[in-house]
């Protein structure tokens, strides 16, 4: 707490320091081209992907960004600890900037690891606008690597941000390519039975629900590093090499499944922080994730690393190899998601001895009564019976019991789970928190609503946080979609019952009918953003302003000037 004390101070001081490292970057139009088709966009010094920051701990910088558009802007330091006036959020900790001006960023580098960076105004990350961090620490890592890469994923849609927003306010499930077929109903009775399978549909039906509806926008396009799939990038390698993936999430709305064959994966960081080394065949990452791997090709031949949407509606692809232009063989999409009522088991009202008689739009989304989910605040005490159960017996307690999103390994081996990850070093003492603060994560699919308690974020009060405190979250999902919920400007640790060994990350999962606990040391003042990292749920209100009283007293002076200047989110 007092090296994060200090360092806001000296953090107040930086315009009078020298600075130790000093970048430009500009906000431009650019064109986008995916193999699949050619849009335009917004990128970073001409390209999209921008270029990839590199910053050393310890050191301050200062980064010149000129927006050339003929429309704000702002860049967010996702899963930087700053100053929050750096925080690049408008409307909460900026004005933006304004076409044609030059905004200077400056702050210290407190930390190590793997972020990204990208625009906060309207809808220009998923246009285009974003780009990767990497941080070299200032000690040694505690794992060995002989060349890296960065590996950023996005979901590139040939609609623009605008353009897809208002579809999903018209028809929800516009962009839903997955709808169960004539062939899969017969395939179900032949399975559980003829009758069982009609009152399934039926139930469905009487919610104005389906069972498809896992992702909300499909018919991208997956990119790693800017190319798509048949353009295929390409990491070269020498065998025998350890190579460090670095794994950014930067999509607008798409969970991917990641896989290499033949390559096991060693996974050292989740979201910039060192976690005990877990070997594993298969992870998920969520929205705004990163997590570093290590892999360590012995043979002298290509490996695809194949990027599988969770929904199974599409892909990204490409390839390591010890020569340009090898290829390996590139997997099929496995059989779409299909979402069960267990996933409904933490929406309001459910009463599963009469789904039939259940009408989804007229349900009460402001209720709390009714909540199944599971409870993650005795990890160590829980019943493994009860825990959601994959394909070949393997279980995540983070997904509720039987339901249809847990993650299998496509080759039968481990997949990662939440509860695998722990810290390797503890960033903070183990206490108990000083309050709980409990998030419904709510919405209607129907009229395309998302919001937090009930309430969308422009009828919102702040989240009220005193500097010091440290704060258990409570998040409850009672929506059927999985939702990436990410706090600006602290760590958030995330409870998987390892008490100190808790992992640090900036972005936590919640998925259906779960409910999921995370603890926050409030240790930075100012004003933060606190949100649903898919794009569309936070335009359409799962956000919240949080504000941080006490700390330093310099910088609460600007919380309220900042509060009047206004500009979007």
């Amino acid at each position: 707490m007092k090296t994060r004390f200090l360092s806001g101070l000296l953090s107040l001081l930086m315009p009078a320091m020298v600075m130790a490292g000093e970048y430009d970057l500009t906000v431009d139009r650019v064109k986008i081209d995916t193999g699949d088709f050619v849009k335009e966009g917004i990128g970073y010094n001409g390209a999209s992907p921008g270029p990839v920051m590199r910053f050393k701990e310890g050191e301050n910088v200062r980064i010149n960004v000129t927006n050339n558009l003929d429309e704000m802007t702002s860049i967010h330091w996702h899963g930087l600890i700053l100053p929050f006036n750096q925080d690049g959020v408008p409307g909460i900790s900026f004005p933006g900037i304004k076409p044609g001006e030059t905004f200077t960023y400056e702050f210290p580098i407190q930390q190590a690891g793997t972020y990204w960076f990208h625009s906060h105004s309207g809808f220009q990350e998923p246009d285009g606008a974003y780009g990767a961090i990497v941080i070299e620490p200032e000690k040694r890592e505690p794992f060995r690597y002989d060349r890296e890469y960065v590996v950023q994923l996005t979901d590139k849609h040939p609609h623009s941000g605008d353009r897809i927003m208002r579809n999903l306010k018209m028809i929800p499930d516009y962009y839903n390519r997955e709808q169960q077929t004539v062939g899969e109903f017969f395939s179900d009775a032949s399975k559980n039975g003829l009758m069982n399978t009609i009152r399934d549909r039926m139930a469905w039906g009487d919610m104005r629900m389906m069972k498809a509806d896992v992702e909300d926008l499909q018919g991208f396009t997956g990119l790693i590093n800017g190319k798509g799939p048949e353009q295929n990038w390409t990491g070269l390698f020498e065998p025998g090499e350890r190579i460090r993936l670095r794994f950014i999430n930067s999509s607008a709305m798409t969970y991917f499944d990641i896989r290499i064959p033949g390559l096991d994966m060693t996974v050292v960081q989740a979201d910039g922080n060192n976690v005990q080394p877990v070997n594993v065949d298969e992870f998920r990452i969520g929205v705004a994730e990163t997590y570093d791997v290590i892999v360590r090709p012995k043979d002298e031949q290509a490996y695809t690393i194949f990027a599988e949407s969770m929904g199974r509606s599409g892909y990204a692809r490409a390839t390591l190899a010890p020569e340009e232009g090898m290829e390996a063989a590139v997997p099929q999409l496995r059989d779409p998601a299909r979402l069960t009522m267990a996933d409904m088991s933490g929406m309001p009202g459910m009463d599963h001895g009469n789904m039939a008689g259940m009408d989804h739009g007229d349900m009460d989304m402001n209720s709390s009564e009714g909540m199944s989910g599971m409870d993650h605040s005795n990890m160590e005490g829980m019943d493994h019976g009860s825990m959601a159960m994959g394909k070949g017996g393997q279980s995540d307690p983070f997904y509720a019991k039987g339901s249809g999103l847990v993650p299998t390994a496509a080759n039968g081996g481990k997949f990662l789970s939440y509860a695998d990850l722990k810290a390797q070093d503890p960033l903070y003492e183990d206490r108990e928190p000083t309050r709980e603060i409990e998030l419904r994560l709510t919405g209607n699919m129907e009229r395309y609503t998302w919001s937090i308690n009930g309430v969308k974020y422009e009828d919102a009060d702040p989240i009220r946080l005193k500097y010091g405190e440290r704060v258990r979250f409570k998040f409850v999902n009672e929506t059927m979609m999985t939702h990436p919920m990410h706090l600006h400007g602290m760590w958030s640790i995330l409870d998987v019952g390892a008490d100190q060994w808790n992992p640090i990350k900036h972005t936590v999962s919640v998925q259906p009918g779960t409910t999921v606990y995370m603890e926050t040391e409030v240790d930075e003042p100012g004003q933060w953003a606190f949100h649903c990292h898919l794009s569309y749920h936070a335009a359409a209100g799962m956000f919240r302003k949080v504000i941080v009283e006490g700390g330093p007293e310099s910088t609460q002076a600007k919380t309220d000037v900042i509060a009047k200047d206004g500009g979007e989110v």
